[in-house]
């Protein structure tokens, strides 16, 4: 095929992929579009294809008011959206709704909330709740009352705060690190060495090798004795890929959570680099933050961030170790 072929059979499926590498113009009507503009397409011996949107100009053609082909790319313009999205969640007092939120991106709700999905990991609501938690925590660390912490949150009253249950345990309870929240938790041997667990009551809340116990994560917890069936599963989790997935209580920042939802997406046997990471939760830039959000993910195999490597292919560093890093991988590629 020609360059000229390969750029019509753009044209024809209106390929994403061909957006920013070339535009096209119609002689017929003096105006020039990205490939993947939704206008009826012209008759092929009508049009003309120029590498940059300036060239068109310097021909006599005029940009495309529908597709505006000399700004940014679609899918930049959609991404800035999701961003200015996430500011607004963010920024807003009360939770806003769907709708609002559609309507700032210029989409319709079902559109966005697609949208807003693949470029986060979460679902506005999702994002909402996860962000509200975060504010709630920050506000008790630094000593605001139960009161002012839960308005400074965003619930605009005690009861739908302790009815979202956003915390997984009281906030007296959290601002003493968990006192008087009881985990139920376990400690077993697995291939991969000493492997401890813990369960809230929302669910599984850490998977966690070695040395790297679960009294330091949870000082002031009351630890209670699982029965053994919580550590049979998380080892049938460690030791079969993909052999099924355990309710999960997911603590972290919003951030992290995007960042954790993120890796969840990465199917067994397959690897993604942390710039692809920040890339499909819309923070191209923060690389580093995803690095550091893997490394503080507390839920080993649960959360996949083993199956995230460096760009150039070597395998980074691994909360639990390299070695463990490096088994997991090897079993789930003979998956």
């Amino acid at each position: 095929m020609t360059a000229q072929d390969t750029r019509w059979a753009a044209l024809i499926t209106r390929d994403p992929r061909a957006d920013g590498s070339f535009v096209y113009a119609v002689r017929t009507t003096g105006i020039y579009c990205r490939p993947t503009c939704p206008a009826k397409l012209a008759r092929r011996e009508n049009v003309r294809y120029f590498d940059t949107h300036r060239d068109a100009e310097a021909a006599g053609f005029r940009a495309c008011l529908r597709c505006t082909p000399n700004g940014a790319s679609l899918a930049k313009q959609l991404s800035d959206k999701i961003a200015a999205v996430c500011r607004f969640i963010e920024a807003a007092e009360e939770p806003p709704s769907l709708q609002t939120l559609a309507d700032l991106a210029g989409l319709s709700p079902f559109h966005f909330q697609r949208v807003f999905k693949s470029a986060t990991g979460l679902t506005p609501k999702q994002y909402t709740s996860a962000h509200r938690t975060h504010r709630i925590q920050r506000e008790l660390r630094i000593g605001q009352s139960v009161t002012d912490a839960v308005y400074a949150a965003g619930f605009n009253s005690s009861s739908r705060f302790y009815a979202s249950n956003a915390l997984g345990m009281t906030p007296t309870s959290f601002r003493r690190g968990g006192a008087g929240e009881t985990l139920l938790v376990s400690t077993g041997e697995c291939s991969l060495g000493t492997i401890h667990v813990a369960r809230s009551q929302r669910g599984v809340c850490a998977i966690l090798f070695g040395d790297d116990d679960l009294r330091s994560r949870f000082p002031n917890a009351i630890l209670a004795l699982d029965d053994g069936k919580l550590l049979a599963d998380v080892i049938r989790l460690v030791e079969v890929p993909g052999c099924g997935d355990l309710p999960l209580d997911i603590r972290g920042t919003a951030f992290q959570q995007r960042v954790w939802q993120a890796l969840r997406t990465i199917p067994a046997g397959s690897t993604a680099t942390y710039t692809e990471i920040a890339k499909k939760i819309d923070a191209p830039a923060s690389v580093r933050a995803v690095a550091t959000a893997c490394a503080a993910n507390p839920l080993a195999v649960a959360v996949p961030c083993h199956r995230v490597i460096r760009s150039d292919g070597t395998l980074a560093g691994y909360r639990w170790g390299i070695d463990r890093k490096k088994a997991l991988l090897k079993r789930e590629s003979k998956k």
